[in-house]
């Protein structure tokens, strides 16, 4: 009876351990969780607490065998690979629009209004953490995180504890998803980019036409008050290509999350 016991225990705190490394593969990895921002105790104690939420639910299942700690170690490292790929590719797809901003303070001439981002703890341009905000902002509304969260639970099912890893179609994903992140960046800036565009044409027309005005400095005005125009315009409109692009990748990242073989 004790050695029952002994066994069952052994195998319930392998079990909360092995859902604790996928919960916190993505905890660690979510955009709205990562950079300095968020307190590491914060980040533990929320992983801590899914984990012991999620742990009763997968009672069921057999823990995944591992007779030494080198088969624990891979077992371990494959459940926080699959909380990892969710995360990121959440990142890579926000990371689209800050390279947005980031194309827009370049055109502008803004670019070296530079702030500090707490993500990346690096110096960015303005419009890049207005983007990135932006993105976060609009992350939440759309419930951005509650379907990470369920896409978390739907992983349990069709990839059960024991058998993370990386699958085939994985790779293909990630390359798909660092394009869309790409395709939403241009499509982002490109009121922007229009705008500052046909301005720098006016200008020069305006240059060639009277050459005793400095082009450079009423360029550099009328360039910042054309970008915030825009902007002002067209912000509601990357919000929503946002929500657009979010709902695909996010479904296509969990598709790619299947058993290999």
């Amino acid at each position: 009876m004790l050695a029952w016991l002994e066994a069952s225990a052994v195998g319930q705190v392998m079990l909360f351990t092995f859902v604790l490394a996928r919960v916190g593969g993505l905890v660690v990895t979510l955009p709205l969780f990562t950079g300095s921002e968020t307190p590491m105790q914060v980040r533990a104690i929320l992983a801590i607490a899914m984990a012991l939420l999620l742990t009763p639910m997968q009672l069921g299942a057999a823990p995944p065998a591992s007779d030494n700690l080198v088969d624990y170690a891979i077992l371990m490292a494959g459940e926080i690979l699959v909380g990892m790929c969710l995360g990121l590719g959440v990142t890579v797809l926000m990371s689209g629009l800050q390279i947005a901003g980031q194309i827009v303070a370049q055109m502008s001439g803004m670019a070296l209004a530079d702030v500090l981002s707490p993500g990346s703890e690096t110096e960015i341009p303005l419009f890049a953490s207005m983007f990135n905000l932006l993105a976060t902002a609009v992350f939440v509304v759309i419930g951005g995180h509650r379907a990470v969260i369920d896409a978390l639970l739907g992983s349990f099912v069709t990839l059960p504890l024991g058998q993370g890893g990386l699958a085939g179609s994985l790779s293909q994903t990630v390359v798909a998803l660092v394009g869309e992140s790409f395709s939403l960046a241009v499509r982002a800036a490109a009121p922007a980019m229009v705008a500052l565009l046909l301005a720098t044409m006016v200008l020069g027309l305006v240059g060639r036409t009277l050459p005793q005005l400095n082009v450079l400095v009423l360029g550099f005005g009328i360039n910042a008050m054309v970008t915030l125009a825009v902007l002002m315009v067209s912000i509601g409109a990357v919000a929503l290509l946002f929500q657009q692009y979010f709902d695909p990748a996010l479904k296509a990242l969990v598709d790619s999350l299947r058993p290999s073989g």
